[in-house]
């Protein structure tokens, strides 16, 4: 790939009270395995930085610091990459869900990629006709479970949108049972709900790191489909809440074990993917087939149980042998989507970061990352 320019450097917008220069911005060198910032003040010049080094600090800096952005140029390039191709004719190929996925149009969509290797579809707009899904869902008796963590400043800064904005595009039609964990109830706001939607508020506890909150997350919500959801839903989706919903999030993304395309990284070679690469962790991986997006997930509750209890499972041995998964559960649910392929997988459309930019595969945003306030959120 060319590059259009010979000199790239990282913009950085502030660091902590400190206004920095293009010309501050640092090189980096190879250090082992990696790509660490070095104290040298050589040139970010493509004569000696190749672009997989490129995309490495772009991922460096994107995962590991909230001060650093990276050039829009960045972004374009990686927009840039060919994703693989889907190899089958017909939908009819698929391993189905069900039946209604036999009307899936594979080939509708040639920038992307609209299957896997072990026959799963990838849903993008255009594939697929939402009225057919609404009416095949409504028949089978479809419903939906939809969890989501509002601990400490995340309900007063996103609770109340998050659920608004789930009410005018999240399965309409179908029966929704909204669970919302919080340390503090009385805080949820009071939201005018649909037709056959009703909401279930349970406490949990407030951990002291924000990582502790993420990870525990998974025995909660196997917990809770332990002794409601299966009760009530044939199917559960599990949503970060610094998220909002705004275009239709459908039955086209019911199956029984769903996983979500990361944004940033749906367009990058396996090897840049920022899995466990600890040996000595449960979520160790050395390769991948994708890199999927904790903020998403969902199938059957069966399917959803299975996956809370493994990643629990591997965060606890974890912990035991004084081990933390490079981005906790995230990491853990990679690996388990390594070891038992989802049976479907959705497009980034499902869970877009705007700061990424124009990018011509992405039709629309069906659900989009909030502002983020990591500095504050996370130490209050």
């Amino acid at each position: 790939m060319a590059v259009a320019s010979c000199r790239y450097k990282l913009v950085m917008a502030s660091v902590q009270n400190a206004q920095m220069t293009i010309s501050d911005a640092p090189t980096f060198e190879r250090r082992g395995l990696g790509w660490h910032a070095s104290s040298s003040s050589r040139p970010f010049d493509c004569k000696t930085v190749g672009i997989e080094r490129l995309f490495r600090v772009h991922i460096f800096f994107w995962r590991s610091s909230k001060y650093f952005k990276m050039k829009k140029n960045y972004r374009f390039l990686i927009g840039l990459l060919q994703m693989d191709k889907c190899s089958l004719e017909s939908a009819k190929m698929l391993i189905l869900d069900n039946m209604v996925d036999a009307s899936l149009d594979l080939q509708s969509r040639h920038d992307v990629q609209t299957c896997t290797s072990w026959r799963a579809p990838i849903i993008w707009e255009g594939m697929f006709d939402p009225h057919h899904y609404d009416q095949k869902h409504k028949e089978e008796g479809s419903s939906v479970a939809l969890t989501v963590f509002a601990v400490g400043s995340y309900m007063e800064v996103y609770l109340e949108t998050f659920l608004k904005s789930s009410e005018h595009y999240f399965m309409l039609g179908l029966p929704v049972s909204y669970y919302v964990f919080t340390d503090t109830p009385e805080k949820v706001p009071n939201i005018e709900l649909g037709p056959q939607r009703r909401l279930k508020v349970i406490k949990v506890e407030k951990y002291t790191r924000w990582q502790d909150i993420s990870m525990m997350r998974m025995k909660i919500i196997s917990d809770t489909i332990e002794s409601d959801i299966r009760h009530r839903c044939t199917h559960v989706f599990c949503f970060d809440v610094d998220q909002v919903f705004t275009w239709r999030f459908g039955p086209e993304a019911l199956g029984d074990s769903v996983a979500l395309l990361h944004s940033y990284y749906y367009r990058l070679p396996k090897k840049l993917f920022t899995y466990d690469r600890n040996p000595k962790s449960k979520a160790y991986m050395e390769t991948g087939d994708f890199y999927y997006h904790a903020a998403v997930f969902g199938g059957t509750w069966k399917s959803v149980k299975a996956l809370t209890d493994a990643c629990y499972k591997g965060i606890m041995e974890d912990k035991e042998n004084n081990v933390e998964a490079l981005w906790h559960d995230e990491s853990h649910l990679n690996k388990y989507f390594w070891l038992h392929k989802p049976s479907r997988i959705l497009s980034p459309e499902y869970c877009w970061d705007t700061i990424i930019g124009y990018r011509r595969d992405i039709k629309v945003f069906r659900l989009i990352w909030a502002p983020k306030h990591y500095i504050t959120l996370r130490t209050s």
